[in-house]
Order: C-alpha cells, then structure tokens, then sequence
C-alpha cells in the first residue's frame, strides 16, 4: 500500500487571518490534510526578515486559533513553530556550504527586496526555505505562483546534494498550487493587512456588513438601471468562493441584464459569508478559551517535527563527513 504523501507547509505570523488567507492557504491545507501527512508550521524566523518586524506570542497563537477554527485538526496534521526547531537552522547552514551564492542572487525578486533591506537574511531567505522543506522530504509543498521560483531553487539544492552524496537522500519536492482566485480587498486591491483592505475571517457581523456594503462595484454601472459585468466588480470573486454556483450563475446573469442592483448582490453574498464566519468565530472561542491546550497541541507536533528532522539531520552529517 502506498504511503501518504508528505506536505510541508508554513505562514508568517500576523496574528489573526482574513479571507485572503483561508482561500488562498487554508482551504488547501484542509484539503491535503484528510490523505496526506502533514506538516504545518508558524514560519517566524521568515516573518523577521522584514525590516524593523517585532513578534510576539499574541500574533503566534492568534493565528494557530485560526487554522483551528478553519479546521486544522492536529491529530491529522503536525503544527509547530519554526524558531522552536534549531535543526532548521543546522540543515541551512549545512546546505549554504553546498549553494552557489549566484543561485541565490538569481531568485526573482531578491534585488528589489535586497535594496530596500539589505541583510544575510533577505540573501539566505530562498535558503531557509528550503531547509524548511527538505527537513522533512516533503513530497509536495503548496505554494503560490510568487512563491514557485523558490521552490524551484529547492529542487535545484536537493538534486545537487544528491549528487555530492552520491546517493538520494532528499526527495524533489512538487508544488500545489492553488487554484482559488486572487481575493480582491476592500478597495478592490490584493486584500492585505499592510493595505489595511482587509475582512477577518472572525470579523463581528456587523462590521463585515459594513465593510461589504462600502466595497467598490463595477466602475462602469453607475445607475441602478445600467447593466453591469462582474468580471469588473471587485465584491465578485468574493462570490466565487463562497456563493454556491448555481446562485452565482443566477446573480451573473441578472447583473449583465440590470435585473439586480449592486447592494443587492452584496446581501446575496453576505447571506454565505456571515454564517461560515460564525462557525470560525464559534470554533476559536472554545480554542481562546483554553489556551494552554492550543500551546499543548504545538509542542505535541514540535516533538514529533524534531523527531523527524533530526533524522534528516543525522544522514545529512553523514553524506558531508561530520561526525555524529
């Protein structure tokens, strides 16, 4: 019988989560985690990499609640924070001894960044990924399109260590990417929290409605009676995701013919939206309120990643002749 599929993935901590967030990550964790072995971490050294960034144990667990509260069940899935595993750090270090600086300089995006904050981390960032990843030999690690050329990097290091071992010892990881739409924010940008454009995913009723409500439509219908396209409206993909298709067609179509108006079509959405944020908000009050039990679920996975790891780790000194 075939053995379940390892998947790594990790998010910088930011303290509570928004929509952009369970559509664009979560949905697909939860999806991967009912078949596969998984490995889930909160990646605060890569959060530090970002200029004048303070963390604190508030923005750590405010997020691992709300990977709870989407459905992460961690007798499925290992959870656990990246800082708390020094073998990450080990397995970087050995790897940079092994990696082309050019390869690194080469990542897309590196001389933007690197300009505007200059640092070992900001160079090393592409590589501490991928000691994330190959710490477990993980099989498949979603990612973003932004975030395929790291993962490609990744490869390129695990075939080159192979190599210079002369044997396999860590797998070439596949992505998953997702397929969710990129979520408009409230002012019909990327939804971000440094946009300040964003709608939590435990965000009261009241001020989602709110928010809904005030968010721009299609640029083009300015009357009630004007026929509008929701391939222009920012407040469609939030349908997309969270309005069951048949409705979706409907509303489509209504919207083309001017038979709905735009506030209408925000209620429709707010119909589904408001309920599954009740169910969010409902799970992370049973988790808020025994948070020694969420710190306990981390350390239950930390234990079991470093187990894990370590035995990478042990293989990985001995392809390079360090003693144990």
């Amino acid at each position: 019988m075939t053995a379940p599929a390892r998947v790594v993935s990790g998010m910088r901590p930011t303290g509570a989560l928004h929509l952009g967030h369970y559509h664009g990550v979560l949905k697909t964790w939860l999806n991967l985690q009912q078949e596969h072995d998984c490995l889930f971490f909160v990646a605060d050294w890569h959060a530090l990499t970002q200029e004048d960034q303070r963390l604190g144990e508030g923005a750590v667990y405010d997020m691992v609640v709300d990977w709870l509260a989407a459905g992460i069940d961690p007798q499925r899935a290992t959870l656990f924070i990246q800082s708390r595993m020094p073998e990450h750090a080990e397995l970087f270090t050995l790897l940079s001894l092994w990696t082309p600086l050019s390869w690194l300089e080469r990542v897309p995006g590196f001389r933007e960044v690197a300009d505007q904050h200059p640092s070992f981390g900001r160079l090393g960032y592409p590589l501490l990924q991928a000691a994330d990843i190959l710490a477990y030999k993980a099989d498949w690690v979603p990612v973003g399109q932004d975030q395929a050329a790291h993962l490609e990097l990744c490869r390129e290091l695990a075939r080159r260590f192979n190599h210079r071992a002369e044997r396999t010892v860590f797998p070439l990881p596949q992505a998953v990417l997702s397929d969710a739409p990129r979520l408009p924010g409230l002012d019909g940008q990327k939804m971000s929290k440094s946009a300040g454009n964003t709608i939590a995913m435990r965000e009261d009723p009241a001020s989602t409605r709110t928010k809904v409500l005030r968010m721009p439509t299609d640029p083009q219908r300015v009357h009630r009676q004007d026929p509008g396209d929701p391939e222009r409206c920012p407040v469609w993909p939030l349908h997309q995701v969270t309005t069951p298709p048949a409705q979706q067609a409907d509303l489509a179509q209504a919207c083309r013919s001017a038979k709905v108006g735009c506030v209408d079509c925000k209620e429709a959405l707010l119909e589904g939206l408001l309920p599954q944020q009740a169910i969010w908000r409902e799970r992370a009050e049973s988790h808020l309120a025994a948070p020694k039990q969420v710190h306990w679920l981390v350390e239950v996975g930390t234990e079991r990643a470093r187990a894990l790891a370590r035995k990478t780790l042990r293989e990985v000194r001995d392809c390079m002749g360090l003693t144990a």
